[in-house]
C-alpha cells in the first residue's frame, strides 16, 4: 500500500479556542490510484492534504507513505521524502514571475542538485508531455491560465515522483480550460500515476476512481466512481 493512515486527528490553536481540522481519520491509497478528497470550506481537507503530502504532521494517529512511518522522521527527512515521492499542483500556480516556463520546471531538481544538462532534458520532455514544448521561454505573464497550470503539472511531474496531489487544480480556471486539466490528470493517471486530487466541486471530484467525502475533520462517505484496474 502506498499510503496507510490511522487514526488521523490535527488541531489547531486560535486564540483561546482549540480547532479540529482533522479528527480520526483512517485511510487506504494504493498505487496508481486516483482518489479525490471532497467537502466543504472548513471541512479539514486542505489539512488533511498538507498531512498526506508531508507538508505537515498529525498530532496522534499514524501515517506510512511508500511504508516510512512519516510522524516519526525529523523535518530534513520529510523534506527529502516531499522532494523524491510527491509532486504539489496548486489553485494559484505558484509560478516564479520573472522565471521561465522551463526555468519554473527545473527548480525541484535544482533543489536535488542535478546538473544543468539533465535538468533542461527532463524539464522540456515534462513541458512537452503537457502539451508545452513549444512554450518553453515564455514566461507566466505571457501565458494563459490553463497555460500556466499545465506548467505547474509539468514542474510536478519533472522528478517523477510516485505521487501528485493537487489543491484545487481547476479553481482560478474557466470550464473549459478546467475539463482541459482534468483531462491531463486522467491521461496521467492511465500512464501509471497515483493521484490525490482536493476539490468542493462534485463535477471535479468524478474525473477521479474513489471520492472521499470529508465533513468537519471526518471522512464520512467512501464513494467509488469506477472500479480501479
Amino acid at each position: 500500500m502506498l499510503i496507510k493512515a490511522r487514526h488521523l486527528k490535527k488541531s489547531y490553536q486560535m486564540g483561546a479556542v482549540a480547532i479540529e481540522a482533522v479528527r480520526d481519520v483512517s485511510l487506504e491509497i494504493r498505487k496508481n490510484a486516483f482518489v479525490s478528497i471532497m467537502g466543504p470550506s472548513g471541512s479539514g481537507k486542505s489539512t488533511l492534504m498538507h498531512i498526506i503530502g508531508c507538508l505537515d504532521k498529525p498530532d496522534s494517529g499514524e501515517y506510512y507513505i511508500n511504508g516510512k512511518a512519516v510522524n516519526e522522521i525529523e523535518d530534513d527527512e520529510l523534506a527529502e521524502i516531499r522532494n523524491k515521492f510527491i509532486g504539489f499542483v496548486f489553485q494559484t500556480f505558484n509560478l516564479i514571475p520573472r522565471m521561465n516556463a522551463l526555468n519554473n520546471v527545473e527548480l525541484p531538481l535544482i533543489y536535488r542538485g542535478e546538473n544543468a544538462g539533465i535538468r533542461k532534458e527532463k524539464a522540456i520532455k515534462a513541458l512537452e508531455e503537457v502539451g508545452l514544448g513549444h512554450r518553453i521561454y515564455h514566461n507566466p505573464n505571457e501565458l494563459s491560465g490553463g497555460e500556466r497550470q499545465r506548467v505547474a503539472i509539468a514542474r510536478a511531474l519533472v522528478t517523477d515522483p510516485a505521487i501528485i496531489i493537487a489543491d484545487e487544480p481547476t479553481g482560478n480556471l474557466d470550464s473549459k480550460t478546467g475539463m482541459e486539466i482534468l483531462k491531463l490528470f486522467d491521461e496521467l493517471h492511465k500512464s501509471g500515476k497515483t493521484i490525490i486530487m482536493v476539490t468542493h466541486q462534485r463535477e471535479v471530484a468524478e474525473i477521479a476512481s474513489k471520492i472521499l467525502h470529508i465533513k468537519d475533520g471526518e471522512i464520512i462517505d467512501r464513494e467509488i466512481i469506477k472500479e480501479m484496474k
